[in-house]
């Protein structure tokens, strides 16, 4: 009797080819401006929560920067200015401490200059979070480079100019004629403080609402959530009646806007709808103290404590120039003193050969 053999049928198995990355454009398409991109990095060992600040800077610096930057202790400047040409980065934030106080400097590649910051307080993103009631953080918050607001740098010196220019520069310029509604949703405000002379940094989500909607129907038509009306007679009394905390919130006319077009379900265009701000971190309060020309080196242009950077640089000049005079004296010595011993044994074997 012939025997059958139970093959199994082999099962063929797609190969998974997995995407190529998309790579990030260096001009932008509408504007044709370049797109800055940045590095954030360490120098230095950092404590576990200034490590943790700068993830957070690299989150906000999101889309145009590294977020898993991998660093290695014997990695110096140079090898981050070497990759940063080829991959488009134009501006470096690195962190660092000291005994005294945590320090941030902000540089633009490849020749400077260099802003270095004395960070005086700063919260984390985290923490910011715990202390709301209802934090917001949307999965794509972070797919657009935030704007920017500067506020009290005008009146100020050069250096505060130097300031303003920096940071403008360190993310993407818009086009109020053709940007896009849904991709503003991050504001990066920094405020000045004439009198302190400090820096008040802080990141913003941006959200709006309609104006003359009840949150119910907010959250219904945002939810797509069938609510429970077994407790109501009508359904009149869902629209009317009021929830917990306040139904309709108050509307500022200067926080209020007009939209040109359709935003998500509930803000339409042609409507008004409400601006509002959530804080999302991190929080960092800064004073500038010093301004170089080059990449972390070069002429100090501006010093917070006056001359004393020009002036110690100088101390260490004349230094060692008073250590090279030093030295070539006693080169100059030495050599007299074998010239003379020379002579001397020379003297004493000629009188030798005449006895």
């Amino acid at each position: 009797m012939a025997r059958f053999r139970n093959r199994k049928k082999k099962v063929f198995v797609k190969p998974v080819v997995k995407k190529q990355q998309q790579q990030q454009p260096n001009v932008d398409h509408v504007t044709g401006d370049k797109i800055p991109k940045s590095f954030v990095f360490s120098r230095g060992k950092l404590p576990g929560p200034l490590q943790q600040l700068q993830m957070d800077l690299r989150k906000l610096m999101l889309p145009y920067t590294a977020l898993k930057l991998k660093e290695k202790k014997r990695n110096n400047l140079k090898d981050f200015l070497n990759i940063a040409g080829p991959m488009g980065v134009t501006h470096f934030l690195i962190l660092s401490k000291t005994d005294t106080a945590p320090y941030l400097r902000v540089a633009k590649t490849p020749q400077g200059p260099t802003l270095t910051f004395k960070m005086h307080q700063y919260s984390l993103a985290v923490e910011i979070a715990q202390s709301q009631l209802r934090p917001r953080c949307p999965q794509d918050l972070f797919k657009n480079a935030p704007l920017i607001v500067m506020s009290g740098f005008g009146n100020g010196g050069e250096h505060l100019k130097l300031t303003t220019t920096m940071f403008k520069n360190i993310f993407p310029a818009i086009d109020i004629n053709t940007v896009k509604l849904s991709s503003c949703q991050r504001i990066v405000l920094l405020n000045y403080n004439e009198e302190t002379k400090l820096i008040d940094f802080r990141h913003y989500s941006i959200r709006l609402q309609p104006v003359g909607v009840s949150r119910r129907i907010r959250k219904f038509v945002q939810n797509h959530q069938v609510p429970d009306l077994r407790n109501l007679q009508d359904v009149s009394d869902f629209v009317t009646k009021a929830g917990y905390g306040s139904e309709s919130e108050g509307d500022d006319e200067a926080a209020t806007v007009t939209l040109v077009s359709d935003l998500g379900r509930v803000n339409r265009a042609s409507t008004k709808s409400a601006v509002k701000l959530q804080e999302i971190g991190p929080r960092m309060t800064l004073q500038l103290i010093k301004i170089e020309g080059g990449l972390c080196s070069g002429e100090v242009m501006f010093n917070e404590y006056g001359d004393g950077g020009n002036k110690k640089r100088q101390d260490v000049k004349d230094l060692k120039e008073y250590k090279a005079d030093e030295e070539d004296s006693d080169e100059n010595m030495e050599q007299g003193d074998e010239d003379s011993d020379e002579n001397e044994e020379e003297d004493s074997d000629e009188n030798d050969e005449e006895d």
